[in-house]
This record gives structure tokens, sequence and C-alpha cells, in this order.
């Protein structure tokens, strides 16, 4: 852990004291997450690209993979974002033929999507993307069960931050 951030941690209780210090981009817990994300997306991008998709399309794919005709609601909740968000998201996919979206027909206000034949293939595309990710962030300096760890925390992290965003 590099020094500035080590101190914070060793001494939260005088963090919450400090001065304009506490702003330096290098003390944030925010920023390497946020820098990580982009990075990360970046990495995804050549096999998205192969696949004619974006990385939110890639991640409503992996969702319907998973469990197909889901209510936009679900889709939502799966991955963490708004309706206002998902539904141009989806717009666009269905203009590429991936999804289709129907109205629910127990609940005219609910929106059911359901993958096309081309959407489902892509899913064969799909099998190596997180292996070839794997293979980027497993290295001699960090192991796979490092990396599992961080998962893992960073699970807890949405857990405790959705409990948060409820309050």
């Amino acid at each position: 852990m590099q020094g500035s951030v080590y101190r914070l941690i060793k001494n939260h209780e005088n963090f919450l004291l400090m001065d304009d210090s506490k702003l330096k981009l290098s003390d944030q817990i925010c920023f390497p997450i946020y820098s990580v994300s982009r990075l990360l997306t970046k990495a995804y991008k050549p096999y998205l690209d192969a696949m004619g998709v974006t990385y939110p399309q890639y991640l409503v794919l992996m969702v319907l993979w998973e469990e197909n005709n889901l209510p936009v609601k679900q889709i939502t909740e799966k991955l963490l974002l708004n309706t206002n968000t998902v539904s141009p998201l989806l717009k666009r996919m269905e203009k590429l033929a991936l999804i289709q979206r129907q109205r629910c027909p127990n609940d005219e206000r609910s929106v059911i999507v359901q993958l096309t034949e081309k959407g489902a293939l892509l899913k064969n595309k799909a099998q190596c993307i997180p292996e070839n990710l794997l293979k980027i962030l497993v290295t001699e300096n960090i192991n796979l069960e490092e990396v599992l760890q961080l998962k893992g925390l960073l699970n807890q992290w949405i857990e405790i931050l959705k409990e948060n965003d409820n309050h």
C-alpha cells in the first residue's frame, strides 16, 4: 500500500481532523477504483468491438445470458442503474437486433426484455473474455487469489453502499 494512503488508514481518527490534505488526489480511496474501472473497460474494448457492442450493452447481455426474458426493472436492479439510463441502452440494442422488448401481457406497465438469436449467439464470442482479462490482471505481483479477494471486498462495498443509498 502506498505511504500516504497507508498513513491515512493507520491514523483514520486523525484523518477526520485533517484540513486540506484530505483532499489530495493521491489520498483518495475512490480515485484508484475509478481509474481501474476506466482502464478495465478500456481493456474490454477490443473484445467488445469484435462483438459489435459497448461495455454497457455487454453487461445487459450477460444479465440476459444468465436469465432471459426479464423485466426492465430486474435488469436495472442487477446492473445498479436507473431506468432512464437502461431504457435508451435497450432501445439501441433492439435496433442492433440483439434484444426485443415487449409489454408484459399481465402488466402493461412492465416491459420484458428477451434475447434475439443474434444476441444469444454472441455468448459464444464472449466466452474468452473473462479468461483474457484475468491474463492481464494476474501477474507476478498479483495472484489469482488476490484478484478474487479484491472482487469479494468490492462486492461487500457494493452492498454497504447500496444500503447506505437506501437511507
